[in-house]
């Protein structure tokens, strides 16, 4: 297949084109590589560096796409308070361009990487994807609205929209600023797990069970529509809590304006024949191993909201 990967030099998108690459496919991956590029050259690969938001990027697409992941976005609440004109524009705006030249091309599948944060605050014990959103930041309002522009097209392509939990792992474009990730590589760098709040419920999700999740989506006949993704809803307090223990070193407790707390149900993917196979305690283990490696360090480019603000005070953005 011949596939397009928006942010396909992120986190996740990183990881995503590694895998498929394995699976034989043409990709062409569309990013402005901001944060870095970590993609090996390949010959299946096309990369085009551009920005989603501009109409002339898409003048520059392959018209024979069978299959889009978008995943690029301004990611985080406090990336997403950095420039909010910048965040509405490259989530919402960008989506919708992409979806219409989508329609165009004839893409079988649009796979959209949505967020569990459009939930907001939910004390229900399974929070299905039925359940209202109540997103709280730029951010989580970004991603519900861009759902709504996507399932407004749903009558003309195939619209698949993905609610990941916290991903946590290691991927080649690194993340410090994700709940497991960072509490993990403070107990290695500073031998303390500093939390804020702690009492906070949150999902998450391996980063392999994420790969394997687009992959599910990707390879199997599914019913169009939306699906929470995350196994493990663990308070951040819980999380500091086995890393402590693992590592042996004391946790610092500071107060949080964050009020971010949900827990999400993922019947609805496992019913499809999805089955996760790896956990937080992985995710833990291997960024103690890549930590040991040398191969995770406290770099600027490894926290989102760093870049963006250097990319503002620059005039990049």
């Amino acid at each position: 297949m011949k596939i397009l990967i928006t942010g396909g030099g992120g986190y996740v998108g990183s990881l995503l084109v590694d895998r498929l690459l394995k699976d034989d496919h043409e990709l062409v991956i569309l990013d402005t590589f901001w944060f870095g590029n970590n993609l090996n050259k390949h010959k299946n690969i096309k990369i085009i560096k551009a920005d989603i938001r501009e109409k002339d990027t898409y003048n520059y697409l392959d018209e024979d796409i069978d299959v889009v992941f978008h995943l690029a976005n301004i990611a985080n609440d406090p990336s997403g308070l950095i420039d909010s004109k910048l965040t509405w524009e490259t989530n919402v705006l960008a989506t919708k361009l992409i979806s219409e030249w989508s329609i165009d091309m004839g893409v079988k599948k649009f796979i959209y990487a949505s967020s569990g944060s459009v939930y907001g605050v939910k004390e229900e014990e399974k929070v299905t994807e039925d359940l209202p959103l109540e997103p709280i930041s730029d951010y989580n309002k970004t991603k519900m609205i861009s759902e709504r522009v996507l399932l407004s097209y749903s009558n003309e392509i195939p619209v698949y929209i993905l609610r990941p939990a916290t991903i946590c792992g290691f991927s080649p474009r690194m993340r410090l600023d994700l709940t497991v990730n960072i509490l993990t590589f403070h107990a290695l760098n500073f031998g303390v797990v500093n939390v804020f709040g702690g009492d906070q419920i949150r999902p998450n999700i391996n980063i392999k069970d994420m790969i394997s999740t687009y992959k599910h989506f990707l390879y199997s006949e599914i019913d169009p529509g939306v699906y929470n993704v995350g196994f493990e809803n663990l308070s951040v307090k819980d999380i500091a809590n086995i890393i402590s223990e693992k590592f042996n070193v004391p946790i610092n407790f500071s107060d949080s304006n964050d009020p971010r707390s949900y827990r999400l149900n993922s019947d609805k993917l496992l019913s499809t024949g999805f089955v996760p196979k790896f956990s937080v305690n992985d995710a833990i283990e291997e960024i103690d191993y890549m930590f040991k490696k040398n191969l995770i360090k406290d770099y600027d480019l490894n926290y989102n909201a760093k870049i963006m603000d250097k990319l503002k005070k620059d005039g990049v953005i």
